[in-house]
């Protein structure tokens, strides 16, 4: 299982929550960052989870295709962010 996804399912994110992030992620990366942080995950828990991201930003592209979402939304948004 991807680290991000399991992070997640260890702190009691349930499926639904964690589609709904990464849809959001998909969407709009900014908004994803606030969901994250409504999700209640403990501040070592949260700080893993970035860690992880900031190390191998690959594993964002693996849990969107494992969560069966469309990676190509990912990378336009990231575009835009970037203009």
């Amino acid at each position: 299982m991807n680290p991000i996804l399991a992070i997640l399912k260890e702190n009691n994110i349930n499926d639904e929550q964690i589609s709904e992030l990464f849809q959001t992620l998909t969407e709009n990366p900014i908004a994803a960052m606030a969901t994250i942080g409504q999700l209640g995950l403990p501040p070592e828990q949260l700080q893993q989870l970035m860690g992880q991201v900031m190390q191998n930003p690959a594993l964002l592209k693996e849990a969107v295709v494992e969560l069966g979402l469309d990676f190509s939304k990912v990378e336009a948004a990231k575009a835009q962010l970037q203009k």
